[in-house]
């Protein structure tokens, strides 16, 4: 079908239903109407490729999410589909970037006139990124919050809130001696945002509360270490938090291994298959992927402003790990 198509059913020119779809002249909203009911009748579609033309625009935005050996990729991949599920709702693809793509791979990427915008995953606190999106002409939001938000748009889980809650839900219970395992080593190396933040807002509330509070780095192969490090050191340990999906599993196995009374377990993100559901806050992937999309459409339409939005955490109590000291 062709736009003439259109034209002849609408009574209109053809010239009328391109100024209608690209927004480029100003047309009488009675036409318009007449216009946009034909197009729905008759099920037009404009191809893409004169679309972007006439609008100077792509459809199409980039996901930037380095999948690095410390990122856990099913969780990773739930941002991915929540983008991409939004971004089409909003007649957009999406271009996954799944290399470290750094600073100049931001620029190539805005040099290149392939995108209407970019998101941004695996946000660091220092994040070498975040000084060249405030340069370039390319609208961008991050899944992530840096030290400096100056001028950027974020949206992210409100971490901190998620590690001092689950530390108010074990002390609530009784329990005065607490363990944090958390992301592989690098992850804290790196200054990754999302972790840091975590612990923070974990030893805050410990501090806060008066209990005895350890952190663990931790990754699925040194999990049994880090457990009989912990039974170990902390002999009066009874509350366990994990931000660390993989490792989950074989901690608890490691802990029934030295025949000690399992601790009451708090987990951070998705619980995986196989392992009895503790209580936990889950990682609102959807949410916040829709949240981003939505926030980048309104930088695209030149309507969206700075600002940084933290999504509350959600704990939801299970019986079956959780109990009172």
């Amino acid at each position: 079908m062709r736009i003439s198509d259109v034209a002849r059913h609408a009574g209109v020119s053809p010239s009328t239903v391109s100024y209608v779809l690209s927004g480029k002249r100003s047309i009488s909203e009675t036409t318009r109407r007449r216009v946009r009911e034909s197009i729905d009748a008759l099920g037009y579609r404009p191809h893409a490729g004169a679309r972007s033309l006439a609008s100077r625009r792509s459809n199409v935005i980039a996901l930037v999410i380095p999948l690095r050996e410390d990122v856990h990729v099913p969780v990773a991949m739930r941002f991915a589909v929540s983008v991409v599920t939004a971004a089409r709702a909003h007649d957009h693809d999406v271009l996954l970037l799944t290399q470290g793509e750094g600073p100049d791979g931001l620029r190539r990427v805005a040099g290149s006139a392939m995108v209407d915008g970019v998101i941004v995953m695996d946000v660091e606190s220092d994040d070498a990124r975040v000084p060249v999106l405030r340069t370039l002409d390319l609208p961008s939001v991050l899944i992530g919050v840096p030290e400096d938000t100056e001028g950027l748009t974020c949206v992210d889980l409100d971490f901190a809130a998620a590690g001092a809650a689950c530390v108010h839900h074990l002390a609530d219970l009784g329990h005065t001696d607490l363990a944090f395992v958390g992301q592989p080593p690098s992850v804290y190396e790196r200054r990754t945002g999302f972790a840091e933040r975590t612990v923070a807002g974990f030893e805050r509330a410990a501090a806060e509360r008066g209990v005895h509070a350890t952190m663990r780095p931790c990754s699925p192969d040194t999990a049994r270490d880090v457990a009989g490090d912990l039974l170990r050191e902390r002999p009066g340990l009874t509350g366990l938090i994990v931000h660390n999906e993989p490792s989950l599993g074989p901690l608890l196995d490691a802990f029934a291994e030295h025949g000690r009374p399992e601790p009451s377990v708090v987990a951070i993100g998705p619980v995986p298959p196989g392992v009895p559901p503790p209580t936990s806050v889950d990682l609102p992937a959807e949410e916040v992927g829709a949240r981003a999309v939505g926030l980048l459409m309104d930088k695209i339409e030149g309507t969206g402003t700075p600002g940084v939005t933290l999504l509350e955490p959600r704990l939801t109590v299970r019986e079956s790990n959780t109990h009172r000291a």
